[in-house]
């Protein structure tokens, strides 16, 4: 998706330096490597993986190339090489060989965190095992592919009396086994302690600010009555004088015109301060609202970070024990509280370990039992009744109720009689008592029932409730909800006919005003066109069974959500603008109500009910379905810009940032595109002077690029600048031969180099 100046679509980077984005960017290419590393172990050939990681690796090396980190450019590069080996066939992603590019994922994401001044001496101090992992990478093909797990991991085989003359495969540069308490996201510090107890104080004071600031209101008014008499006042003392004027008495007379005059400074006093006090109650709201708006939204977070660490983690795990387990998350972009989050961290962690450790049998115990040799443990988090509601299950072996009625005996919790009549949910009961467990040996990683406890406690000091359930050798469930009263939405708020409705923020791609001009018509079907791909235009009163929508003004206020083939422009009536909503689950008698996942109260406690946007987008599937779309209006123009417009197609945020700053700097306007296939939607709008592109992108590459530019009847005589890696005379040839105007390296050019170049293709940026 193209965005122009600096409203792209990763915020405001100005404040950033190059090195601040290439942490940045290190982050997000790493999780890549680490999530397509653990696909490729399961999967094997999984293409599009391995696509993934080839470049998340290749735009790490150009963005450490940029910022002069050459150990990250070598690690990059080592594992690029040993991609490209993968997809052709030469190289088996095997346990062992990921355990070395994790190791290398490790070292980059390390090095990307550290600051500028530390990086020298995290170098020496690290130098052995930087080359370890270095050469290790570079002989990834010669390392030996396992036997089975439990050899690897250097455990005995099932049934041996020890492990003493079992060696383990030679892992060189694994990552360390998880053998402790590993949680998804580090614990609380004092300081981070300290940093709660401020935000919360932060939110109490800012919800007290706003508070104050709406009281403002009514005084504002009274002031405006007590104005309005004045001047009724006023009025009559005018009358009066009037009618004193013609009268003989000079004593009226004068007495008469000094009350006229005394009305004069009074009148003025009480403008002024009426608009000095209505200044400070628009400052007063525009600071208490935007100080609550800043604090509500860092509360929110998506459910992915505070679990995306897990899948690694489980992986490490079940290594470690001679087992082979994968991790399923679902609902990763679940929005929770993120005190909530940060709360339930250490249990999910532990719940997760247990799994693992417990659960789970070895490949050959569980092919013995007819299971498939890779144990599966899901995750799954979502909003259900105005909760937040997160399911962890496996197809382990499940609890024996039977040991635990045992158990309970022995430890003399229950009389023989009253075990045997308990229930299953009854028994289950037990697994959460302090330090009950059915281990004979507890070992450090968990204790089905250890710590269980403790994560009881912790659910419940949030007011919420846990529950499982077990089932013998097929499984164990554990079924966790939480109120969402501390969840706030940030929302954009909208009017359909006349009454509010919320959409949560993180479903909106983007809010635009549509010219009845610019929306076309074909198969009875409306749209209009946004970056080169053609939206439908949905009425937002129509999919709610609301009425029709009146589209009889210049323009349209529409809401563009989804993604995909279900990306869709919903028509609405005004836009009131964002707000933080406090979500109220709605009353169960209502049930589910279609299209509304919930409700809230706006800052002047008007209702609002906020929209299901997934269910939302269902309902408009079955209108077009159904061919029973409403039409809203059509026509057909397109504006021309006086600033020269340049489109910057490239998948590496530092470069691309770079490209785009030094450009805006002569003032052009740019936009941007994230990969070869976003480039070719955009660049079709055909309002741009000149397109500069990367070569190696993901979906289409920059040769590839060029060509349907250049092919273009409309297109062709746009020109297009190759900027690229490759500085190679066959490299540049080929970036010729497809009709590139200009070639030029990132490895040798200077923030004026380019500039130079664009000019020399396109002039100066006013027209």
């Amino acid at each position: 998706m193209s965005q122009s100046g600096d409203n792209n679509g990763n915020g405001d980077l100005s404040q950033f330096s190059m090195l601040d984005l290439f942490r940045m960017e290190a982050e997000s290419q790493t999780q890549i490597l680490t999530d397509g590393l653990l696909a490729m172990e399961r999967l094997k050939d999984d293409a599009g993986a391995l696509e993934s990681m080839m470049r998340a690796a290749h735009s790490i090396k150009g963005a450490a190339a940029i910022v002069g980190l050459e150990v990250v450019v070598q690690l990059a590069h080592g594992m690029e090489d040993a991609f490209i080996a993968a997809q052709r066939g030469k190289l088996a992603l095997s346990p062992n060989r990921v355990d070395v590019l994790l190791a290398g994922v490790d070292l980059i994401l390390q090095l990307s965190r550290l600051q500028d001044s530390g990086v020298d001496a995290w170098l020496a101090a690290n130098a052995a095992l930087i080359r370890q992992t270095l050469d290790a990478i570079a002989t990834i093909a010669f390392l030996p592919e396992p036997v089975n797990l439990r050899a690897e991991a250097g455990l005995p085989p099932p049934g041996a009396p020890s492990a003493a003359n079992t060696p383990a495969v030679d892992t060189v540069a694994a990552p360390a086994t998880v053998a402790e308490e590993a949680p998804a996201i580090a614990p609380r510090t004092p300081a981070a302690l300290k940093a709660a107890q401020n935000f919360d104080r932060l939110l109490s004071l800012a919800s007290e600010s706003r508070i104050n600031a709406h009281q403002m209101h009514p005084f504002i008014q009274d002031m405006q009555r007590f104005k309005r008499n004045q001047s009724s006042l006023f009025a009559l003392v005018e009358q009066l004088h009037e009618a004193i004027a013609n009268s003989s008495d000079a004593g009226l007379k004068e007495k008469s015109l000094l009350a006229l005059q005394k009305t004069h400074p009074l009148k003025q006093f009480v403008l002024e301060h009426i608009a000095d006090i209505e200044a400070y109650e628009r400052r007063l709201l525009a600071v208490s609202q935007s100080m609550v708006d800043e604090v509500l939204t860092l509360r929110m977070r998506p459910f992915r970070d505070g679990v995306q660490a897990f899948p690694r983690m489980v992986r490490d795990l079940a290594r470690s024990l001679g087992k082979d387990v994968q991790l399923q998350i679902i609902g990763e972009d679940t929005l929770v509280d993120r005190d909530i989050l940060a709360k339930i961290e250490s249990p999910l962690n532990h719940m997760l370990r247990n799994a693992v450790d417990h659960g789970m049998d070895a490949p050959d115990g569980r092919i013995a039992a007819g299971k498939p040799a890779v144990g599966t443990v899901v995750l799954e988090a979502k909003h259900r009744a105005g909760m937040l509601s997160i399911e962890i299950s496996d197809d382990g072996r499940g609890v024996d109720l039977e040991k635990i009625r045992a158990r309970v005996v022995e430890r003399k919790m229950a009389s023989p009689q009253m075990a045997a009549s308990l229930s299953p949910a009854e028994l289950l009961e037990f697994l959460f008592l302090p330090a009950f467990s059915l281990k004979e040996n507890t070992t450090e990683i968990s204790g089905r029932g250890v710590g269980l406890d403790i994560v009881h406690e912790t659910i419940r000091s949030q007011n919420g409730t846990v529950r499982i359930e077990s089932e013998l050798g097929v499984g164990f469930r554990t079924f966790i909800t939480l109120p969402l009263t501390q969840s706030i939405v940030r929302a954009l708020v909208v009017d359909i006919k006349g009454e509010a409705y919320a959409v949560p923020i993180v479903q909106v791609e983007r809010v635009v005003k549509v010219p009845q001009s610019a929306i076309h018509t074909l198969e009875s079907k409306q749209f209009f066109d946004l970056g080169g791909e053609h939206l439908g235009l949905v009425s937002a009163s129509q999919v709610l069974e609301l009425g029709d929508t009146d589209a009889s003004g210049d323009e349209l206020a529409v809401v563009v959500m989804g993604s995909g083939a279900r990306r869709y422009a919903l028509v609405v009536e005004a836009i009131r603008g964002e707000q933080s909503l406090a979500v109220q689950a709605l009353d169960p008698i209502f049930g589910k109500m279609r299209d509304i996942s919930a409700a809230a109260l706006l800052d002047d406690g008007e209702p609002v009910l906020i929209l299901d946007v997934p269910d939302l987008l269902l309902s408009i599937d079955k209108l077009l379905h159904e061919g029973s779309l409403h039409q809203l209006a059509k026509s057909d123009q397109v504006e021309r810009r006086k600033t020269k417009r340049i489109l910057v197609v490239d998948d590496s945020l530092t470069v691309r940032e770079m490209e785009r700053k030094l450009l805006l700097g002569r003032g052009y306007l740019v936009d941007i595109a994230i990969d070869g296939i976003d480039g070719w939607n955009v660049v079709r709008s055909g309002d741009y002077d000149l397109v500069i592109t990367d070569v190696d992108m993901p979906r289409m590459d920059g040769i590839e690029l060029v060509t349907l530019i250049k092919k273009d009847i409309h297109l062709h005589k746009l020109p297009v600048m190759i900027v690229s890696y490759k500085d190679r005379p066959e490299d540049r040839a080929r970036g010729l031969s497809a009709g590139a105007d200009y070639y030029l390296t990132k490895g040798s050019f200077h923030d004026e180099t380019l500039l130079d170049a664009v000019n020399d293709l396109i002039g100066d940026a006013r027209r």
